[in-house]
């Protein structure tokens, strides 16, 4: 080699062990702003730059075709094992069957659920389980749940969804079917009527992206609740909650499967939080 090529080959390797960018130097991740703590149906999400701005996951109150039981809409139960760490920044929900990791972040929590058939009868594509994420306890009932301390900030209906042609304002207590999916969902009708269409009738609008996103009374908060894989988006129900419904199907018997999610809550707005989305599941729009 000659005296040239040894110091090229000197100078590029200088370069390199300066270069800051280099895969051996991870970035640190954002130190959460976020505390997770356990309540009576879950594991809430408190804010720590705002006193009681806090929202709830109820892990779950519904199933939906076929999911965990047999019928179109059967219930689901909270009745779990659930540990968060000391300082609050991992939590674990275990269902056998199920199990919910929510870990802090910078802006809310990183769901990840892993949800394995156990029953003797295969899930349909539209399989689904409804989780139930609410700013807490309603009125009147504080003495039944006092850890789900009500967030009047988040006590609204300034609530909405993705449709077609982006943020969409949930009216009512309609539910909305992923685009994708309706085909199949309109199947399972008996001339248009579910069994659970008493309380949520179809909306003839279908939602474009797992995110149901809440902005709060006072303007200067949002909060969020998203699944890479969705089923439906409703809410307006008796404790004020968003609905977004966990597509966990095709899943045969003995088969497991995994869904990531995020709970967003932050300063803010609605525009904001579906950013946000976009760019945590960039490939999960319908």
């Amino acid at each position: 080699m000659t005296r040239l090529h040894i110091m090229v080959v000197i100078l590029i390797s200088l370069g390199a062990s300066l270069d800051p960018a280099m895969p051996d130097e991870p970035e640190r991740p954002a130190r959460p702003n976020v505390k997770l703590r356990e309540w009576e149906k879950g594991i809430a999400v408190d804010s720590l730059d705002e006193p009681g701005m806090s929202v709830y996951l109820w892990f779950y109150e519904w199933n939906m075709f076929e999911a965990r039981a047999r019928g179109q809409h059967t219930g689901g139960t909270y009745e779990w094992k659930r540990t968060v760490s000391e300082d609050g920044r991992t939590a674990l929900i275990d269902a056998g069957d199920m199990q919910l990791d929510i870990r802090a972040e910078h802006d809310g929590a990183k769901l990840t659920l892993d949800i394995t058939n156990r029953t003797e009868h295969a899930w349909p594509e539209i399989a689904g389980i409804i989780p139930c994420f609410n700013p807490g306890a309603p009125r009147g009932r504080e003495d039944r749940y006092p850890l789900a301390v009500r967030n009047a900030e988040f006590e609204n209906t300034n609530t909405w969804y993705v449709g077609a042609g982006g943020l969409e304002k949930l009216v009512g207590r309609a539910i909305h079917f992923n685009d994708r999916l309706r085909p199949l969902v309109d199947e399972e009708a008996d001339n248009g009527q579910f069994a659970f269409s008493h309380k949520w009738p179809t909306a003839p609008d279908n939602a474009h992206a797992g995110l149901i996103v809440r902005e709060s009374t006072g303007g200067e908060w949002v909060t969020g609740i998203a699944w890479e894989k969705f089923l439906s988006a409703q809410g307006h129900n008796p404790w004020s909650c968003m609905h977004l419904c966990i597509n966990v199907g095709p899943l045969a018997p003995g088969e497991s499967t995994t869904v990531d999610g995020r709970v967003y809550l932050f300063r803010g707005s609605r525009d904001d939080c579906l950013g946000r989305y976009r760019n945590d599941f960039a490939d999960s729009e319908t």
